[in-house]
């Protein structure tokens, strides 16, 4: 099995001494997303899980538990998040300055192929126009030269949920975002340029989830869970069969995913992840690093009169 930690929040930068104590207890319980009182246990004994999969834009809080990881013979990698967008897109980020110190930092730990940079969601507006896009790609990929092997881009996508935040920012900040037909105008050029930055850095790009097919300027389809590159890094083979959970775009195997939902509190106006600030700020108020659940405690997911915790305990994924 492959653990994803986490699409849904941001396990290394908010819930890192949460994890390597489940590690410790080698189980945990994940909420289902669609159904807030039924719950999965997930094994994390060593001979279940194959690989982690990290996805962050702050590792630097995990970082002091990966000895104990690799001690403990548990394979991973990580996805780290690195743009330079304006505080008014990413508010709660740390600066670009610590984020590359921590990317460096980690590579040099980990290895390089184990830390692939993401340079998205890709967003056009008024305060990120194509040119800053591209100066600040290019600005990134120098400083992660030797740091990073593998860039992934994106473009942002329309859930409801960003473009609930989108208009909030345009209201308050008066920061316009471009609307879909202007946007895809830009893609393939903004694309070939990123192309060519990244291959003078020796990084191979490609792109997550994208309809639009790229490979004209040499950027292809990628696999952020990748069988490919566990295969390449580990020398395990792990399952090719497709997440049927993602979206049809989505190239990536079969995972579990032990995030939750409104759990991140980085606060980006273009996160699918999170619906509402205030219930991800409590969320994260009620947490606590000796549960086997991210939020709270079993007998707070019960609800009145739900019994013991094996009543509601979902054991077959979703």
């Amino acid at each position: 099995m492959i653990i994803s930690a986490s699409r849904r929040t941001d396990i290394p930068a908010f819930y890192a001494e949460w994890f390597i104590n489940r590690i410790r207890e080698r189980y945990l319980f994940v909420q289902n997303p669609f159904s807030v009182h039924r719950f999965k246990r997930v094994d994390l004994s060593l001979s279940n899980v194959d690989v982690i999969v990290f996805w962050t834009k702050n590792p630097e809080p995990m970082i002091e538990y990966l000895d104990e990881l690799t001690e403990r013979r548990y394979r991973y990698y990580f996805q780290f998040t690195l743009t330079a967008y304006p505080r008014a897109l990413e508010p709660d980020v740390p600066s670009v300055t610590t984020r590359l110190t921590t990317f460096k930092k980690l590579s040099e730990k980990i290895g390089r192929e184990k830390v692939i940079w993401r340079f998205d969601p890709i967003t056009f507006s008024s305060v990120t126009p194509e040119q800053r896009i591209i100066d600040d790609f290019g600005r990134l990929a120098k400083e992660l030269h030797g740091a990073a092997t593998r860039v992934v881009i994106s473009f942002v996508d329309p859930y409801k949920t960003v473009q609930r935040n989108i208009k909030k920012l345009q209201k308050e900040e008066d920061i316009q975002f471009y609307d879909a037909d202007r946007t895809m105008t830009q893609v393939q050029d903004v694309a070939a340029t990123l192309a060519e930055v990244a291959r003078a850095h020796s990084m191979e790009i490609v792109s997550c989830a994208e309809e639009l097919d790229l490979s004209s300027v040499g950027i292809g389809h990628g696999r952020c869970i990748d069988d490919r590159l566990v295969s390449r890094l580990f020398g395990i083979a792990v399952t090719g069969k497709k997440d049927p959970s993602q979206r049809e775009e989505c190239q990536c195997v079969e995972s579990q995913d032990i995030g939750q939902y409104n759990t991140c509190t980085h606060g980006c106006v273009y996160c699918y992840a999170n619906f509402n600030k205030a219930q991800a700020l409590k969320n994260r108020a009620l947490h606590d690093p000796t549960s086997p659940f991210l939020v709270g405690h079993g007998a707070d997911k019960a609800g009145p009169n739900r019994g013991q915790l094996g009543l509601f305990v979902d054991d077959q994924p979703k």
